[in-house]
């Protein structure tokens, strides 16, 4: 039997009572569990020390060097849940597609996706294309023990972002002008990248993730009403094609305080809420039936402690009356936070916020 079986829905014993999953499905919990997007990061200088030399799109396809990334927060910081040490472009890059991760810019695709032609070379991924990752979560799983591994992959929208624009962007003009002015070939750019995604948490879970997340990390430019006609089915096909094996569904975006409810609604069984909305306006926007997971501002990690405890504090207060909450920062932890800092900071969720 796998990790996790699919025609059961069932999970090992071993992470299935974790404070981490329990929050995700609404139960009741010995403590609020915490980890950090990015919790394996430049932020270690142990991280910095493994990686020197290697460019990052190897160092995902390593899986000893992943296994040893991902473990390093577990070890340092006593977080609920390690999160796989990987890249979102990782399954573009899986499937052949020219580009790579330039330091200080982010991905860079080589000949960006523009034509209805170009859509031919987003083959289907298949789990022979990405046999490091089965290989790094058979190893991080029997390390972690009862520690919960999340799995994760990038959304249709923010995929498509990269592709059509090139790299990073902060207008997405050319990607909203696909979406705007050619409507058929932005549906059909966005269903296959959703078949690429589900197709890599897939991979992940049948691996042993024992909860998967999926980034739509720029989300955020869109309307409601463009998000409901234009990106929402493609995210919900990747929800609902890994319904069936029964692990947490987690969605999140940044500057998404009017996509809220709509991202539950796209198949959520957790939505990530970042630092701009305060939890206890997050869940009536969401609605009942979610867990939330979230949201102090990263920078707020930079400040002295009792600053950090404090608005830690708000955040554990704000989150008070939701049905699950999982505490994170509303964002991605900052290269140059104090490791120490974000020890000190699960250290104090865990401390107050103990039933």
């Amino acid at each position: 039997m796998t990790a996790n079986d699919a025609s059961t829905g069932q999970q090992p014993t071993a992470t299935y009572d974790s404070a981490f999953l329990k929050a995700c499905r609404r139960e009741p919990v010995p403590h609020t569990p915490v980890w950090f997007m990015r919790q394996a990061g430049r932020s270690l200088p142990e991280y910095r020390k493994v990686r020197e030399g290697i460019p990052m799109l190897e160092s995902c396809m390593r899986p000893e060097l992943v296994t040893e990334i991902t473990l390093q927060p577990v070890r340092r910081h006593n977080v609920d849940a390690a999160i796989y040490f990987s890249d979102i472009v990782v399954p573009l890059k899986a499937i052949g597609l020219d580009l790579d991760i330039k330091p200080g810019v982010g991905p860079v695709v080589e000949q960006p996706i523009r034509t209805r032609a170009d859509l031919a070379r987003l083959r289907d991924l298949t789990p022979e294309d990405v046999t490091y990752v089965t290989e790094a979560i058979g190893l991080l799983t029997r390390e972690l023990g009862s520690t919960p591994l999340i799995g994760f992959a990038g959304a249709p929208f923010t995929l498509a972002s990269y592709l059509v624009e090139g790299g990073p962007s902060r207008t997405y003009e050319n990607a909203k002008a696909m979406m705007y002015g050619d409507p058929e070939l932005w549906a059909d750019l966005l269903d296959r990248l959703a078949d690429i995604t589900a197709a890599f948490l897939k991979v992940q879970i049948e691996a042993g993730a024992s909860a998967v997340q999926l980034f739509d990390s720029w989300v955020g430019a869109l309307a409601p009403a463009d998000y409901v006609k234009s990106v929402m089915p493609a995210s919900a096909k990747v929800f609902e094609a890994v319904a069936g094996y029964g692990v947490p569904r987690i969605h999140f975006g940044v500057g998404t305080g009017e996509l809220l409810k709509l991202m539950g609604e796209a198949g959520a069984d957790v939505v990530g809420v970042d630092w701009r909305v305060p939890l206890d306006e997050a869940v009536r926007r969401v609605g009942p039936g979610k867990a939330l997971q979230g949201n102090l501002d990263p920078t707020v990690l930079f400040t002295d402690n009792d600053t950090v405890e404090a608005r830690a504090r708000e955040v554990l207060d704000a989150a008070a009356g939701l049905e699950g909450h999982v505490f994170n920062l509303g964002h991605g932890v900052l290269p140059n936070t104090d490791p120490d800092a974000l020890t000190r900071l699960v250290d104090y969720v865990h401390a107050a916020s103990a039933r």
